[in-house]
């Protein structure tokens, strides 16, 4: 067990147990259903606060042979599923969370002007690889697709890669093309190609933001994914769905009909209406409605894109500041923070962001409002 390789599953042990606990294990009968299936990469992408890490630590918990959790998911949901123990903790799990990896880089490139992020992200997941398979893992061994690839060659072994906070690079360093190239070749490294193929049982990464495109065609083109605009399998997945908001109401003596007007946002065709899981839970702890979602970040990214002004955007952000709807185009956005040619590409952006919502149910027009 360690940071990396096979962590164990006391992150989703306190989810679990925490006060109020709204079951989600059911996501990974659909994770299990990719197992052995062409293409079983799994990409989801959904705002802040709507459960990322919640189901990368829980998807870890199941998956990793660091620790036994059969007691853990005892009495939820997927216990119930037939095929629930045939990949109970039967894997070698890669967890990285990027977020944390990147902040602990910069620490480490005060000292070591030399350092590069994405060696530094591969430097430490091979060092814990090395010592559980010391036999094949050499001291100047430095591209982790490599190291899996060998270490698949000489013990048949595969892995599932889960990753949090996929793009944050992307987000947090979006003007640096450089680092976004070196990281989207160590992921095409690591999900695409013949030896990927032989080392990798599953994969699953999590973000606010989709794929980036180049012109139209995804950087990782071999992903299923699942967006704010498109969640297809993930949709019940993504946020608290209204039944499992009555039934929260219902048990903390909270108004649903309050609790629908401060959070009712997203809402998906096959589905229907998503509530953001931050602001529920945080209305029902203090007893109190608020903008929970809005205090998670603050507001100047927003106000940069909004002086942007594309097509009349600053009107059209007053217009639905005063609760009107507008319709919008989500097809051209390349799916990054930098790359705009359209009032739609910066409000289609604001809506993976989680700053807007939308109602699906005009499929390519899209109706939304600001989220609290």
């Amino acid at each position: 067990m360690g940071i990396y390789l096979n962590p164990g599953n006391e992150q989703f042990a306190v989810s679990v147990n925490s006060e109020l606990y709204v079951d989600k294990t059911e996501l990974i009968k659909y994770t299990n259903s990719r197992i052995g299936k062409d293409r079983p990469l799994i990409c989801s992408s959904r705002p802040r606060r709507f459960g990322k890490t919640m189901a990368v630590t829980m998807l870890a918990a199941y998956y990793s042979k660091g620790y036994h959790s059969e007691k853990l998911f005892e009495g939820l949901k997927i216990s119930q599923n037939e095929f629930f123990k045939v990949h109970l903790n039967k894997y070698n799990v890669i967890f990285l969370d990027i977020q944390w990896m990147y902040g602990n880089a910069l620490e480490e490139m005060k000292r070591d002007s030399n350092l590069k992020v994405v060696s530094y992200i591969q430097e430490q997941v091979i060092a814990e690889l090395r010592e559980e398979y010391a036999e094949y893992v050499r001291d100047d061994d430095i591209s982790l697709p490599s190291v899996l690839a060998k270490i698949n060659v000489m013990t048949k072994e595969q892995f599932i890669i889960i990753i949090d906070e996929w793009d944050c690079l992307f987000r947090e360093d979006k003007n640096n093309e450089n680092l976004q190239k070196e990281y989207i070749n160590l992921l095409r490294g690591l999900f695409k190609g013949t030896p990927s193929g032989a080392f990798l049982k599953l994969a699953y990464i999590t973000g606010i933001l989709p794929i980036k495109k180049y012109g139209t065609q995804s950087a990782l083109n071999n992903f299923r994914e699942h967006t704010m605009v498109s969640p297809r399998q993930m949709a019940e997945y993504v946020g608290f769905t209204e039944t499992e908001v009555r039934t929260i109401c219902k048990e903390h003596d909270m108004p649903f009909k309050e609790m629908q007007r401060w959070y009712d946002g997203y809402y998906f065709e096959k589905i229907g209406h998503i509530y953001s899981p931050n602001s529920v839970i945080e209305a029902v702890d203090s007893r109190e409605f608020g903008n929970y979602w809005s205090g998670t970040e603050t507001y100047e990214s927003l106000m940069t894109y909004i002086a942007m002004d594309f097509d009349g955007l600053r009107q059209l952000i007053v217009d639905m500041l005063g609760n009107q709807r507008c319709r919008i185009d989500v097809e051209s956005f390349q799916n990054d923070i930098t790359s705009f040619k359209s009032a739609d590409d910066v409000i289609t952006l604001l809506i993976h962001m989680g700053y807007l919502a939308y109602d699906s149910k005009t499929k390519k027009k899209f109706l939304f409002q600001m989220m609290r």
